[in-house]
């Protein structure tokens, strides 16, 4: 990219947030976005605070006027195995590591970063409280996990109805945990979260 890259006008800045750290079923997705300045986004704001429609279109823009982006998931079953914080922190850093572009700065939402002590990286690594409504990058991200992780939960929801993963994505809603109570889990579930593990025994699909 021509220009100065000492100016801070010219750093290529990649936001970086997830989606899905707090269901009881599904995979935590991450991305990665390094925004184009000379094609701005009006309304980009922290995925929760917009509505599934403006979240949407806003995507449809991000994936088309940005320099890069990249989506990461790491299945439930590894979110079992290593559990979710490190689940997330990788799925983070494989979505920075997938862009296209490097960038010289990469900004996290939350108090965490991803450790790239083994594979080494050119780039600064900060987070960001609250990051999602401070940095149009990050809120960025935070609208494509979100996207991605929802169309996903819509696909499995066709695999496993019993649940109604296309309202809840996997939330424990009242509804949700009352129909583990009556079928089980699915092979979708996380084992190590409650109320899952109550309900491991009644595992239908196994």
């Amino acid at each position: 990219m021509a220009g100065n890259k000492n100016s801070d006008n010219d750093k290529l800045i990649a936001g970086v947030d997830e989606a899905g750290r707090g269901p009881i079923a599904g995979p935590v997705f991450a991305s990665a976005v390094i925004l184009n300045k000379q094609k701005p986004i009006i309304g980009l704001n922290d995925s929760k605070k917009i509505s599934k429609n403006k979240r949407k279109a806003l995507a449809i823009l991000i994936k088309k006027n940005s320099l890069a982006y990249s989506v990461f998931m790491v299945s439930s079953r590894v979110i079992d195995k290593i559990n979710i914080l490190q689940a997330t922190m990788i799925a983070m850093e494989k979505a920075i590591l997938s862009l296209k572009i490097k960038p010289d700065e990469v900004k996290i939402d939350g108090n965490q970063v991803p450790n790239f002590d083994e594979v080494g990286h050119s780039f600064s690594l900060n987070s960001v409280i609250k990051g999602d409504e401070k940095i149009q990058e990050i809120s960025a991200a935070s609208i494509l996990a979100k996207v991605y992780r929802d169309r996903y939960m819509n696909f499995i929801h066709y695999r496993y109805p019993n649940y109604n993963f296309y309202i809840n994505k996997g939330y424990p809603t009242k509804d949700h945990v009352d129909r583990l109570g009556v079928f089980g889990l699915s092979p979708y579930h996380r084992i190590s979260f409650k109320p899952c593990s109550f309900y491991q025994e009644k595992n239908i699909y196994e």
